[in-house]
């Protein structure tokens, strides 16, 4: 089938495929001077229409599906977001417990490796009742990274990390910042884990990494930003910095002393001897023998000399990175980049940043009144005509999305995809970003293109190349065709779509709805329409399975084409 459906559509699709890597600098081409959305009223109130509903979830979840759609519909943005937030999530941490312990019952020497985390997150991508807090996870995921890519990150360790980003993710900052602070898997990721105080005698001093970047990539960035986000810029027009060297090195003194979780700690547990059971998943806790008890001065904020107590500074310290004025615009507009837009306008990340520093209630770092902010914005749901608005959908996404539109399953129950990071598959694959910059900068730009040009940003375009574009056509051929995972676990009947495959107009309708929210240019209808029209459905002595084939060939064309698009590949 994937052989019949990429001879059938080769030439039309790996066309449309490549002009996809530009196709986000043709739609900007009238951005104004800076690609900004010019939005009005800040806040949308209800949704009417099936599209409206559809765009809102390509934005908040891993996909609209025909049941969510009419579910936002009855409640209305606001019922909904409020009814996702109170949905806990299933947790990973659970999943791969139980499926370790599934494996050995038939290999006893069986051990986790990542590729049961990988079986949770397209499980409950798929089907989690949670889809807004599942969106949220990776996120967070892409903002505060842990990565499978260094092998001291431990599956458990992993999978607990991400149930905390879920468990916080309408929670406060605050609380956010300091779980992640403390989680070993970051620990260890970012060489905190086991951070010694200076030591004058052998020049030792402490380890500086997770100071920069819990800085850099987490907090207050690299400049100082207005509260529009913004970079403020002295008398000369250069960008002043929002932290120095010297910072760095003071703030590296508090984030030591703090190690694996132990009921009963010793010198043994500090450096990972002996470690409890359970200590991957534990909080770090304070070792005070290994404290820097040295004066500390970062940020404008002074520390005593003389203390053993690395919790209380800890705080002092997140506390001051989550009360710094760079805080509120700089997680704003990642997390907008994130779900709506990678070109949010100064106005947008204004009002979501005034959200970050009170919730209307006094309360600063109130994450659920964020995403609501960000889903509820004006901009947010004029991505569509708007010009230089909208982002390139993440792999991952794609994926997901084609799982939820068209009603995917697993043969297994246990969503056997495994690891997609490879960029012959979609180049992308959770918790496996090749450094702690995530798979791409925030602020990345494609040299040489129109986007450049219009001074835009397309942070998901630096995953983009040659190769990775047929891994991805060449991805969806096979799991539409036939499914995607081990064996193919993971598939598609089609039913609805193969009820009306023998109208190309009805199906390439249904692809407009369930993909493209009401946006599909005349122009992708035609090809679409005439792409199904050249497979005949037999008739005369055709037997039913004869029948059914051509249905599902016409389907799976019409499905095919539609994702390979650029107006797919560029949510708007």
């Amino acid at each position: 089938m994937g052989q019949f459906l990429l001879k059938r559509a080769r030439g039309i699709c790996l066309t449309m495929l490549v002009l996809g890597v530009s196709a986000c600098g043709n739609i900007n081409d009238q951005a104004g001077a800076n690609g900004q959305s010019t939005s009005g009223s800040p806040l949308i109130e209800a949704s009417s229409t099936k599209q409206n509903a559809a765009r809102f979830l390509t934005q908040a979840t891993f996909g609209p599906t025909d049941a969510s759609v009419q579910q936002v519909q009855a409640l209305g943005y606001r019922g909904w977001i409020d009814q996702q937030m109170a949905t806990p999530s299933p947790s990973h941490l659970a999943y791969v417990d139980n499926r370790i312990a599934q494996i050995k019952l038939s290999n006893p020497d069986a051990a986790l490796d990542a590729t049961q985390f990988y079986e949770s997150f397209w499980l409950y991508a798929a089907t989690s009742p949670a889809q807004l807090r599942e969106r949220m996870k990776l996120a967070l995921s892409e903002i505060f990274v842990i990565s499978f890519a260094d092998p001291v990150v431990e599956v458990r360790g992993a999978a607990s990390y991400y149930d905390m980003l879920g468990n916080n993710a309408f929670g406060n900052y605050r609380t956010l910042l300091e779980q992640v602070s403390l989680h070993p898997m970051m620990g260890v990721y970012l060489t905190h884990m086991a951070n010694q105080k200076e030591d004058p005698a052998t020049g030792r001093s402490p380890d500086e990494n997770y100071a920069r970047e819990v800085m850099q990539l987490m907090s207050i960035g690299v400049e100082q930003l207005n509260p529009d986000g913004t970079v403020r810029r002295d008398a000369n027009g250069a960008a002043i910095p929002s932290y120095t060297s010297t910072d760095i090195t003071e703030l590296a003194k508090v984030f030591t002393g703090f190690s694996w979780y132990h009921p009963t700690p010793s010198n043994n547990t500090f450096l990972g001897r002996n470690r409890d059971p359970e200590s991957a998943v534990r909080s770090m806790i304070p070792y005070g023998q290994y404290h820097s008890t040295s004066a500390k001065t970062f940020l404008g904020k002074s520390i005593a000399a003389g203390s053993t107590d690395a919790r209380a500074e800890l705080n002092e310290a997140l506390d001051t990175l989550f009360n710094h004025p760079n805080t509120g615009p700089f997680l704003a507009r990642r997390l907008i980049q994130r779900l709506v837009t990678s070109n949010p306008s100064p106005a947008y990340v204004g009002r979501v940043a005034a959200v970050f520093n009170n919730n209307g209630q006094g309360v600063r770092g109130d994450l659920a009144a964020v995403v609501r902010a960000i889903l509820l914005d004006r901009e947010a749901s004029t991505i569509g005509t708007d010009p230089g608005s909208g982002k390139v959908r993440e792999p991952m996404i794609r994926l997901t999305n084609w799982m939820r539109a068209f009603g995917a399953t697993s043969v297994s129950g246990n969503y056997l995809i495994g690891s997609t990071r490879s960029n012959v598959s979609l180049g992308q694959a959770p918790l496996t970003a090749p450094s702690v910059f995530n798979f791409y900068r925030p602020g990345y730009v494609p040299p040489n293109t129109r986007l450049g040009a219009a001074n835009l940003t397309a942070p998901e375009f630096q995953i983009v190349d040659e190769v990775s574009v047929a891994g991805y056509a060449n991805t969806m051929v096979g799991a539409i065709g036939n499914g995607i995972g081990t064996g193919t676990d993971v598939r598609s009947t089609y039913a609805q779509e193969v009820a009306i495959a023998h109208d190309a107009n009805a199906l390439a309708d249904r692809m407009n709805a369930i993909l493209l929210y009401g946006q599909m240019s005349g122009r992708l209808r035609q090809r679409i329409i005439e792409s199904v029209n050249s497979v005949p459905i037999p008739g005369g002595t055709a037997s039913a399975a004869q029948i059914t084939t051509a249905r599902l060939n016409r389907t799976r064309i019409a499905i095919y084409l539609t994702m390979i698009s650029p107006e797919y590949l560029v949510q708007r």
